[in-house]
C-alpha cells in the first residue's frame, strides 16, 4: 500500500547501559502500536551511546592509559548484530508489525562502528548501514564503513536506505543513494543544530523523497555528574530536534526539542511521482553525458586469501 504511518522515536541512552536503553526503548511499545507506524526510525548510536565530550585520553603523538581504560569501557558497552539486544528489539518489532531502523555502536572483532540496522518484523537484521566517514574525533573510536553496507530495502512504508548524521552532508552518497530507487530517507543522527533541519529539508527536496530524522537528547552534564569542557554545564549535550519532512520539503511532524518522544504522520508514496514530475535527480534531470558517478559497492578487507593448489 502507498499510505503509512511512519514514525520517529526521539530519545538518548540511558547511562546505566546497553540493557537499561533497550528497556527504555521496549517502553514505548505501546505507543508505538497505536500510532499505527509500519516504520520507526531512532537516532545514531542510541545501543552503545554517542559520548559526548570524551576524549578518551589521546593528544598528537600518545595516548594516556586512563584513555584506553575508558575505550575499553565504551567498547563492552557496544553492540554484537547476534546478541540479546537486537534479539529483544526484534520482539518490539514483530509485537508492533513496525520496521525499525536504529543507530548502534556495531562490535566487529576489535573495532567499532556507527551502524544503522533495519529489523523487520519475525525476521530480526535483515541489513545494516555502517557510517561511511566518521565526523572529527569519532574516527579516534569508530571505522570507516565500505560501499557493501548501502542498502536500500522493501519494507512495509516502502524503498528505505540510510544515512548517518554527516554522511547526510555527502553529496555523492547521495546521489548513490538515489541512484536506488529508495522513496524513505532514513537519518539517525545526534546533530542538534538548526541548520540539520535545513538540511534534512533540503535532501527531501532534492532527491523528492520523504525524510524521517532521529535524534537523540541527553541531558547536560552537571545533571550526569560530568564536567565537559568548554560546554555550559546546564546545557543538554543533545537537545533532539527529529523530524518527518515530506517530497517537496515541507515539514509534516516534529521537530521535537528538548524531550524524549515519539511523532509520526501518514505519508503516501505515491506522491512521489508527482514531486519528480519537475525535478528527478538521477533521472530526466541528471545529465549523464556530463556528470556520471562511479560506486564500489564490494567489501573491502585488509587481507584477502587466495586458495592456492
Amino acid at each position: 500500500m502507498a499510505k503509512s504511518i511512519v514514525a520517529a522515536l526521539q530519545i538518548g541512552p540511558d547511562p546505566k547501559g546497553k540493557a537499561a536503553t533497550v528497556q527504555n526503548i521496549l517502553s514505548f511499545e505501546e505507543q508505538i502500536t497505536k500510532s499505527g507506524a509500519k516504520l520507526v526510525v531512532m537516532p545514531e548510536a542510541l545501543l552503545g551511546g554517542y559520548p559526548k565530550g570524551e576524549g578518551f585520553g589521546t593528544r598528537l603523538g600518545y595516548r594516556t592509559q586512563e584513555g584506553r581504560n575508558a575505550f575499553a569501557e565504551y567498547f563492552n558497552n557496544a553492540i554484537d548484530l547476534d546478541g540479546p539486544e537486537l534479539i529483544e528489539l526484534t520482539g518490539l518489532s514483530t509485537c508492533t508489525s513496525a520496521t525499525l531502523v536504529l543507530g548502534i555502536i556495531e562490535r566487529a572483532g576489535s573495532s567499532l562502528f556507527c551502524t544503522a540496522i533495519f529489523i523487520e518484523p519475525k525476521q530480526g537484521v535483515v541489513a545494516k548501514h555502517r557510517k561511511l566517514m566518521p565526523t572529527g574525533s569519532e574516527r579516534l573510536i569508530w571505522s570507516q564503513g565500505d560501499g557493501s553496507t548501502m542498502p536500500v530495502i522493501e519494507s512495509q512504508a516502502g524503498k528505505i536506505g540510510a544515512a548517518i548524521c554527516w554522511g547526510n552532508h555527502m553529496p555523492l552518497f547521495r546521489t548513490a543513494m538515489y541512484g536506488k530507487g529508495l522513496e524513505i530517507w532514513c537519518a539517525p543522527t545526534v546533530d542538534e543544530r538548526e541548520i540539520w533541519q535545513s538540511t534534512m529539508r533540503h535532501i527531501a527536496h532534492e532527491g523528492r523523497c520523504f525524510v524521517i530524522s532521529a535524534c537523540q537528547v541527553q541531558p547536560s552534564p552537571n545533571s550526569l555528574g560530568r564536567t565537559v569542557e568548554n560546554w555550559d554545564g546546564e546545557r543538554p549535550l543533545i537537545a533532539g530536534g527529529s523530524v518527518i519532512i515530506g517530497p517537496l520539503g515541507d515539514i509534516l511532524a516534529g521537530p521535537l526539542k528538548n524531550d524524549t518522544g515519539l511523532i509520526f504522520t501518514e505519508i503516501d508514496t505515491a506522491d512521489i511521482v508527482g514531486a519528480r514530475y519537475d525535478f528527478d535527480v538521477v533521472g530526466h534531470y541528471s545529465r549523464p553525458d556530463v556528470f556520471k558517478l562511479s560506486v564500489n559497492d564490494r567489501a573491502c578487507s585488509a587481507v584477502e586469501y587466495s586458495a592456492t593448489q
